[in-house]
Protein backbone atom coordinates (compact mmCIF):
# COMPACT_ATOMS: atom_id res chain seq x y z
CA UNK A 1 0.00 0.00 0.00
CA UNK A 2 1.37 3.16 -0.87
CA UNK A 3 -0.40 5.28 1.11
CA UNK A 4 -3.73 5.93 2.98
CA UNK A 5 -5.55 9.20 2.21
CA UNK A 6 -7.69 10.12 5.73
CA UNK A 7 -10.43 12.94 5.22
CA UNK A 8 -12.66 13.54 7.98
CA UNK A 9 -15.48 15.88 8.12
CA UNK A 10 -17.73 16.07 11.28
CA UNK A 11 -18.54 12.43 11.95
CA UNK A 12 -18.01 11.59 8.44
CA UNK A 13 -14.70 10.10 7.81
CA UNK A 14 -13.16 9.09 3.91
CA UNK A 15 -10.41 6.49 3.52
CA UNK A 16 -8.78 6.30 0.28
CA UNK A 17 -6.30 3.66 -0.05
CA UNK A 18 -3.69 3.18 -2.58
CA UNK A 19 -1.97 -0.35 -3.91
CA UNK A 20 -2.94 -3.59 -2.31
CA UNK A 21 -4.64 -4.56 0.48
CA UNK A 22 -2.99 -7.91 1.68
CA UNK A 23 -1.29 -9.31 4.76
CA UNK A 24 1.57 -6.74 4.68
CA UNK A 25 -0.22 -3.60 4.17
CA UNK A 26 -3.45 -4.24 5.68
CA UNK A 27 -1.84 -3.78 10.06
CA UNK A 28 -0.71 -0.45 8.45
CA UNK A 29 -3.84 0.38 7.42
CA UNK A 30 -5.22 -0.81 10.47
CA UNK A 31 -2.94 1.26 12.67
CA UNK A 32 -3.20 4.35 10.89
CA UNK A 33 -6.74 4.16 10.88
CA UNK A 34 -7.12 4.67 14.53
CA UNK A 35 -6.66 7.92 15.27
CA UNK A 36 -9.30 8.96 13.21
CA UNK A 37 -12.24 7.17 14.72
CA UNK A 38 -13.11 9.12 17.32
CA UNK A 39 -16.58 10.71 16.94
CA UNK A 40 -17.05 9.28 13.36
CA UNK A 41 -20.40 7.58 12.78
CA UNK A 42 -20.12 6.62 9.36
CA UNK A 43 -17.29 5.65 6.84
CA UNK A 44 -16.79 5.63 3.29
CA UNK A 45 -13.74 4.09 1.88
CA UNK A 46 -13.26 4.73 -1.79
CA UNK A 47 -11.24 1.70 -3.37
CA UNK A 48 -10.61 3.61 -6.54
CA UNK A 49 -6.96 2.58 -6.32
CA UNK A 50 -6.87 -0.52 -4.75
CA UNK A 51 -5.63 -3.29 -7.58
CA UNK A 52 -5.88 -5.95 -5.05
CA UNK A 53 -7.62 -7.50 -1.78
CA UNK A 54 -6.42 -10.36 -0.03
CA UNK A 55 -7.59 -11.64 3.30
CA UNK A 56 -5.69 -9.29 5.89
CA UNK A 57 -7.71 -6.26 3.40
CA UNK A 58 -10.70 -8.18 4.25
CA UNK A 59 -10.30 -8.72 7.76
CA UNK A 60 -9.43 -4.96 8.23
CA UNK A 61 -12.56 -4.12 6.37
CA UNK A 62 -14.96 -6.32 8.46
CA UNK A 63 -13.47 -4.80 11.43
CA UNK A 64 -14.36 -1.40 10.30
CA UNK A 65 -17.75 -2.45 9.32
CA UNK A 66 -17.66 -4.23 13.01
CA UNK A 67 -16.80 -0.69 14.74
CA UNK A 68 -19.57 0.88 12.62
CA UNK A 69 -22.06 -1.49 13.97
CA UNK A 70 -21.18 -0.78 17.08
CA UNK A 71 -21.92 2.52 16.51
CA UNK A 72 -25.31 2.19 14.91
CA UNK A 73 -23.00 3.96 12.10
CA UNK A 74 -22.36 2.76 8.77
CA UNK A 75 -19.42 1.73 6.29
CA UNK A 76 -19.59 1.92 2.78
CA UNK A 77 -17.17 0.90 -0.26
CA UNK A 78 -16.94 3.48 -3.23
CA UNK A 79 -15.50 2.74 -6.25
CA UNK A 80 -14.62 -1.40 -5.87
CA UNK A 81 -13.10 -2.63 -9.37
CA UNK A 82 -14.29 -6.30 -10.73
CA UNK A 83 -11.79 -8.16 -9.56
CA UNK A 84 -12.59 -6.90 -6.04
CA UNK A 85 -16.10 -7.47 -6.45
CA UNK A 86 -15.53 -10.79 -7.43
CA UNK A 87 -13.26 -11.66 -4.44
CA UNK A 88 -16.05 -10.39 -2.14
CA UNK A 89 -18.62 -12.28 -4.24
CA UNK A 90 -16.64 -15.50 -3.11
CA UNK A 91 -16.52 -14.82 0.47
CA UNK A 92 -19.87 -14.08 0.71
CA UNK A 93 -18.64 -10.41 1.88
CA UNK A 94 -21.45 -8.67 0.02
CA UNK A 95 -23.56 -9.88 2.41
CA UNK A 96 -21.79 -7.91 5.12
CA UNK A 97 -20.73 -5.00 3.72
CA UNK A 98 -22.32 -2.28 1.58
CA UNK A 99 -21.13 -1.56 -1.55
CA UNK A 100 -21.85 1.70 -4.02
CA UNK A 101 -20.74 2.05 -7.23
CA UNK A 102 -21.71 3.44 -10.12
Amino acid sequence: MASTIFEKDGTHLTVKPDGWLDTATAPVLEKEIQPYLDGVQDITVDLEKVEYISSGGLRVLLEIEQVMEDRDGEMRLIHVNEHIIGVFDLVGFMDIVKVEND
